[in-house]
């Protein structure tokens, strides 16, 4: 449990002392945003991408430029909240708007990481297939016991810090090596892509998928909880770690997930591939892998599916203790035993539906785009309230940033209710 402190506190702090770190420094004290790229850059991120490349080509490719703003954004927002005012998102937020408040929050982000967990889930099971050639159902039933041993093992945080690093690399030098393979992109065509913001007919619900899972407030809420965890105090707001551990985070997201738009607009979009099934995803890395293709894959969506799905649903289960304020300690039994609970409920629906798990994953990513209305509009109010920041220059540029960012998120979640939540609806009722 966290408690409340006195925010006035930051009169007596002197944000110049901050001084800044060393590279080395830096590294040792940044961690979070590497551990939220892995719970980021899942099956859905894979999924979503290989779908935007493959049915769009480069015409969404400049989706990863607000993206990047709105990452760098979430992140550095609920970290100065989180640094200033002592407290984690959800516990500001219920210091500053009340238990309702930080309950419906934690609710809010609680389903969202809860539809991400069924993707991860269906992920890793789509891995194993292409691994293993088993059903991806047993697959994913055997790295679930993988995961719940991880969960009741001592040094949480540390391994999973460390295991989603490896995971991040492996799946760079993955994509990276095919892009290359492949002959690159058609810079005249990127050019296009990145300068042209417009979206193509029926592309709202994928580029809102897309969007939702690479630059999610939810990402940067949890990131305060990881940062109780890593002990960062209040200099480390002004001392570089908290720019280079979201700079980080965004860049991860980038790397990995424009590498994936363009190896599927390079080989998929040619052929017009509608990607329903894991094997359309191995036939990305087919012209440079060969017959190691779908191995090459399924590896990358194991190890995405397993980090994710290790961080995710931790995630859910922090957030939601956190709106009815409770022990959030990654290594609490609140945590552990919840996450457990959570795995078994959204398994039984995975293994329950009747679709690909292409398409669960893909509406998965679509369903979590609902926490940022909620959240955000707290987040938004809390880094423009005097009190907040009082004592201290006001981050004017910040505090813009996050006003721009929300709007936009907004605007796209609500043209998501008007037009794609009732397919999505019809289409998890028609998967039973």
């Amino acid at each position: 449990m966290v408690k409340d402190t006195n925010v006035i506190s930051n009169e007596a702090f002197d944000q110049n002392k901050g001084a800044p770190l060393t590279f080395n420094d830096l590294l040792k004290r940044i961690g979070p945003g590497i551990v939220l790229t892995g719970v980021v850059i899942g099956p859905g991120a894979i999924t979503t991408a290989s779908m935007l490349g493959a049915q769009y080509g480069y015409d969404l490719i400049w989706l990863l430029i607000p993206i990047a703003f709105m990452g760098i954004t979430f992140m550095l927002t609920t970290y100065r909240i989180s640094l200033l005012t002592g407290m984690p998102a959800i516990h500001a937020i219920q210091h500053y708007f009340g238990k309702v408040a930080a309950r419906f929050v934690g609710i809010a982000t609680f389903l969202a990481c809860m539809f991400f967990t069924m993707g991860n889930i269906t992920g890793t099971g789509a891995g194993m297939n292409l691994v293993f050639g088993m059903n991806w159902k047993l697959g994913a039933l055997i790295m679930i016991c993988v995961m719940i041993y991880c969960y009741f093992s001592k040094g949480v945080y540390l391994k999973v810090e460390r295991g989603i690093a490896l995971c991040i690399l492996g799946m760079i030098c993955a994509f990276y090596a095919t892009l290359i393979g492949t002959g690159g992109p058609v810079w005249r065509e990127m050019r296009s892509g990145l300068t042209h913001w417009v979206f193509p007919a029926g592309s709202f619900s994928t580029a809102l998928a897309f969007i939702s899972t690479n630059a999610s407030l939810t990402t940067g809420i949890y990131g305060t909880y990881l940062g109780t965890e890593k002990k960062w105090k209040k200099e480390d707001l002004f001392n570089g770690v908290m720019k280079a551990d979201a700079i980080a985070h965004v860049v991860g997201v980038i790397l990995i997930s424009g590498a994936i738009v363009l190896v599927g607009a390079i080989v998929l979009y040619p052929t017009r591939t509608t990607i329903k099934s894991p094997s359309q995803l191995a036939d990305m890395l087919v012209p440079m892998m060969g017959n190691a293709a779908k191995y090459i894959m399924g590896i990358a969506l194991l190890g995405a599916g397993f980090s994710s799905l290790l961080g995710n649903t931790q995630r859910g289960v922090v957030l939601l203790c956190a709106g009815f304020d409770k022990e959030t300690a990654l290594e609490s039994k609140n945590i552990r035993w919840g996450s457990m609970v959570i795995i078994i409920i959204a398994a039984i629906i995975c293994f329950n539906y009747g679709g690909s798990p292409v398409q669960l994953i893909y509406l998965a990513n679509v369903a979590t785009a609902i926490a940022t209305p909620v959240a955000g509009l707290f987040i938004t109010m809390m880094i423009w309230k005097k009190d907040v920041n009082k004592g201290l220059n006001q981050p004017r540029v910040l505090q813009i940033c996050m006003t721009i960012s929300y709007i936009f998120c907004l605007r796209m979640t609500a043209s998501a209710l008007v037009n794609t939540v009732p397919k999505f609806i019809e289409s998890i009722f028609g998967g039973f």
